[in-house]
């Protein structure tokens, strides 16, 4: 059986924005998500994805310093040149240390990329491969801009889309060789074919959008909340006793009392059920599957972390939360008075609003184990939106 191949991603960042207005777009908003980070986490959540490299500009360090990006697969930005071009360029030679067998390039201001463009391009590299969309126009070609001087037969007529993948070895060459050139050429495709790569064209994406006007990231909205995402809802359910102790966490807070709740972690019956909920909606096993109780570096540990890795697995997936509803069921402490923090603290931790998270507290009436005063009783809903998997 052969051996895997070796794939690096170069998202191509470096870019000023200026038909968009507003600062660079890819650092803009969209849904809630910086663009750029949308486009990245569309790479890095693939398993046949080794490394991704960004190309920013360097006058941009700061704003990307500030998405907070990282992980295994996510190497250091690197400076790009005066040109896309340029950019792609110096992304290719800085990618020399890892020698990929494949490259796949991208425009970061395509964050809504998805899996199925991004497989048909790896399923068909040879030489180089192209995500395509037929022209459905009708094309006229003119050399004024003011008359008319022909029709283009749109059944040869191809939308080029990212991204675009080629063996490293050989789009490096081409590049250094293009460098030379008088002109600039548009795309790495162009590159390819002048440098007499074979080029496969494969099916591209409406959904795959370039954000390159103000008037599509309202598109780009759209197309999140609409058709190609879907809603999943997941529940979560978790109790824990009282043992001695002076106080107890719950939604991430340190609540006084006369003892506190008995766990491997800190045992916070809130977070563990969010974080359940969460998992659930994602169609994945429970908490003890991340965070088995039998490790013991999760001793003691703070459930925010457990809350954190669900969060970021909606992220990875090119998902939303929400919102997320808990209820905890106890006789003491008196939850309400620390609902605020607890929602401050989730909210945070998943990165979405405030207003996104609610908190509910009741008793069991004095009724069984918790009206006896032995434990709390946790349980969560969580709404989530995915990109369509069908």
């Amino acid at each position: 059986m052969a051996a895997q191949k070796s794939i690096a991603v170069i998202v191509v960042a470096a870019g000023t924005g200026e038909r968009m207005g507003g600062g660079p777009k890819q650092y803009r908003q969209l849904a809630g998500r910086p663009v750029l980070a949308r486009t990245i986490d569309a790479f890095t959540r693939r398993p046949d994805v080794s490394w991704v490299l960004p190309v920013i500009n360097p006058a941009h360090a700061a704003l990307y310093d500030s998405l907070g990006l990282a992980g295994p697969k996510l190497l250091p930005p690197v400076g790009g040149g005066a040109s896309r071009q340029g950019s792609v360029r110096a992304g290719l030679e800085a990618l020399a240390a890892q020698n990929p067998d494949l490259v796949l390039i991208q425009d970061a201001a395509r964050p809504l990329v998805d899996d199925a463009v991004i497989a048909g391009v790896i399923a068909a590299l040879g030489d180089a491969a192209l995500p395509v969309l037929p022209v459905t126009d009708t094309i006229k070609r003119s050399a004024d801009g003011r008359l008319a001087a022909g029709t283009e037969d749109r059944r040869q007529l191809f939308a080029a889309q990212t991204p675009q993948g080629f063996g490293y070895a050989a789009i490096l060459d081409a590049h250094r060789r293009a460098a030379s050139e008088p002109n600039e050429f548009t795309d790495d495709a162009a590159i390819a074919e002048w440098a007499g790569i074979e080029v496969v064209l494969t099916t591209g994406s409406p959904a795959n959008l370039k954000l390159t006007h103000p008037e599509d990231f309202e598109r780009a909205e759209r197309v999140l909340g609409g058709s190609f995402m879907e809603t999943r809802i997941g529940s979560g359910y978790d109790v824990h006793p009282f043992e001695p102790g002076d106080a107890v966490w719950l939604g991430g807070v340190s609540i006084p009392h006369t003892a506190k709740l008995k766990g491997h972690s800190d045992a916070d019956a809130a977070l563990h059920a969010l974080t359940d909920a969460i998992y659930g909606a994602l169609g994945e096993s429970d908490i003890g599957a991340f965070f088995p109780p039998s490790d013991p570096q999760w001793k003691g540990a703070a459930s925010r972390i457990f809350l954190e890795h669900a969060a970021g697995l909606v992220r990875e997936r090119g998902g939303r939360i929400v919102n997320l509803d808990i209820t905890i069921v106890a006789e003491a402490p008196k939850i309400l008075p620390h609902a605020a923090a607890m929602k401050a603290v989730i909210a945070d931790a998943c990165g979405i609003a405030v207003s996104r998270v609610a908190i509910k507290a009741t008793t069991s009436e004095k009724l069984g184990f918790i009206g006896r005063g032995e434990g709390v009783v946790a349980m969560a809903t969580a709404n989530v939106e995915l990109p369509r998997e069908d």
